[in-house]
């Protein structure tokens, strides 16, 4: 089984630590989500094993590959996606050429494996009707649904979902959830960093929460929820599922 891993990561700016030796693993099949207040370092670590920002310290490993120095379209050959916060589609394109143009960087599949694959996500994603539809018309729902569906075509074993339930609607989120669970059950590990606590630990199976650059918690959302310390620092009292 995968296993994207990352061990003992640090990261100071104009010497301030804002990350101190946190690690996570994420195994194929899995979500896992990484939370944590503002300023805790959450989205600092996360753009470690993207590979948006060099690490200082530690080690990000797939499957005992060290992929620490490599950039980020490297590690997005080796197999790990990502999908930023901000909208990522080409907007004048349409949704079929959005997603050919990543399917085309496949020297792996033939033209008519190409087409193929792009229809079978056009229908697992269930945007055949928008196919079409430039991406400057699509809704944040549909938005989601391509910039999925084009991660995919990249063939990852996992996928990094940065605040995926930011600037959508309440039915979009169920509609996002129910994605994050298909790329599970496709056996992608995903790891989701939110700002949406209760949306992400509702759908992830383990989470790991930093605060102060530090990891505090790791666990089922159960474990978390149950810890003292993450209550204090980041949850409060009253917080439920």
């Amino acid at each position: 089984m995968s296993e994207l891993k990352a061990t003992g990561l640090a990261k100071s700016y104009k010497g301030r630590q804002v990350v101190k030796n946190v690690g996570l693993s994420v195994e194929a099949g899995s979500i896992v989500g990484l939370l944590g207040p503002n300023g805790a370092g959450k989205t600092t670590t996360f753009y470690m094993i993207v590979g948006l920002v060099p690490s200082d310290k530690g080690f990000i490993q797939i499957d005992d590959e060290d992929i620490t120095l490599l950039p980020m379209h490297s590690r997005a050959r080796l197999g790990i996606g990502y999908l930023p916060q901000e909208s990522s589609i080409f907007r004048k394109l349409t949704v079929y050429q959005n997603l050919m143009a990543i399917l085309e960087t496949r020297k792996d599949l033939s033209k008519v494996e190409r087409e193929a694959q792009l229809n079978e996500l056009l229908d697992e994603f269930n945007i055949q009707h928008i196919r079409d539809s430039q991406g400057m018309a699509l809704s944040g729902g549909e938005r989601r649904r391509v910039e999925i569906a084009r991660a995919l075509a990249a063939n990852p074993k996992f996928i990094l979902l940065d605040e995926p339930f930011a600037g959508v609607d309440p039915i979009s989120v169920l509609d996002i959830k129910t994605i994050i669970e298909h790329l599970k059950n496709r056996g992608i590990g995903v790891l989701i960093t939110d700002h949406n606590v209760r949306e992400t630990l509702d759908v992830c199976e383990k989470a790991y929460i930093v605060s102060h650059g530090e990891l505090i918690a790791a666990g089922t959302p159960e474990h978390v929820l149950a810890d003292q310390t993450v209550r204090d620092v980041y949850l409060g009292e009253q917080f439920k599922l």
